[in-house]
């Protein structure tokens, strides 16, 4: 906190509180800024500083594809600290009621449409290593570390075939947009105006068409009903002009997409419980394991997971 404050004094502010607002599920540290009646944001990356420069590209990226972010108004990289606007506290999971919540995910929506349109050159692509290195998580750190659970060989080339088939079924979606990778209910905020705002994106990538997608609306922190779900990823096939695929056809690509990624967020939950001694995600794991065992039950070519669900539910 010291550092922090030396660093407050160098941009000429005296007289201010600084109170800790949050951390997220990397090791980066928010602070709120107040002097006087204007208040900001900085963000401490002190504990992971070359997560700065993505930060900083990425938010010109965005810029210039006219997304809604956060403002950099200074900036010290070599100590790991911005100072941000403050868009305050009010998430679109705060504003959600079930008569809010179409119209507001619909402008969701419209954001992934402007994001999709950013530069996406020097990104690091969701390629078929990486797609498979998340999905491996869920061995190591959910199934084999939280649940202590060793798979026998032949469970182990069932899931090896589902996560290949998996793959598989991504890499047939259209590729080559600009994945905010974590763009969900808690990653979008209400600004000035009520215009929402992007933030939590310093590790895209290029991928899937569906993956931001996928993140808004099968997020693991609120759950809407399949008919909703379906009439927004038809909306969001109808703004992009896809008039080549069926609607059956879109809706498996989100699904196949949906499984990869909740699969990887098991994985990822139970590292931050074990490894960085974050246990409030786990909370988190029976929505995100509802979500993979509903598509398994949509498509047959999923069934043999049932048979590793359940081995880590018995």
């Amino acid at each position: 906190m010291q550092k922090i404050k030396s660093w407050i004094d160098t941009l000429g502010y005296s007289d201010y509180k600084l109170e800790m607002i949050s951390g997220d599920a990397s090791f980066r540290r928010y602070f709120r800024l107040v002097v006087g009646d204007e208040s900001y944001i900085i963000m401490d990356s002190s504990m992971d500083i070359d997560s700065i420069y993505p930060f900083i590209d990425v938010s010109v990226r965005l810029l210039k594809a006219d997304v809604q972010i956060p403002r950099v108004y200074k900036q010290d990289i070599e100590q790991g600290y911005l100072l941000l606007e403050d868009l305050g506290d009010v998430h679109l999971y705060n504003r959600l009621s079930d008569m809010s919540a179409k119209l507001l995910y619909t402008k969701a929506i419209y954001e992934i449409l402007k994001m999709q349109k950013a530069d996406t050159i020097g990104l690091e692509s969701y390629d078929r290593e990486f797609l498979r290195f998340e999905m491996d998580l869920m061995q190591e750190w959910y199934i084999q570390k939280y649940h202590g659970i060793e798979l026998d060989s032949q469970e182990s080339n069932i899931l090896d075939s589902m996560l290949t088939l998996i793959s598989d079924e991504v890499l047939s979606q259209p590729q080559g947009c600009f994945v905010h990778r974590d763009f969900h209910s808690k990653n979008i905020m209400f600004g000035k105006r009520s215009k929402l705002f992007v933030i939590d994106y310093q590790d895209a990538r290029v991928g899937s068409i569906m993956y931001d997608l996928v993140s808004l609306l099968n997020d693991v922190y609120i759950k809407f009903d399949r008919e909703m779900v379906v009439e927004l990823i038809l909306e969001f096939k109808q703004l992009k002009g896809i008039t080549d695929v069926s609607d059956d056809e879109f809706i498996r690509w989100f699904d196949f997409m949906a499984i990869q990624r909740h699969i990887k967020i098991l994985g990822i939950f139970a590292r931050l419980k074990i490894r960085d001694n974050k246990p409030n995600y786990i909370d988190d794991i029976p929505m995100t394991l509802s979500y993979i065992e509903e598509n398994i039950a949509r498509y047959n070519e999923l069934k043999p997971l049932e048979s590793i669900l359940n081995k880590i539910k018995g």
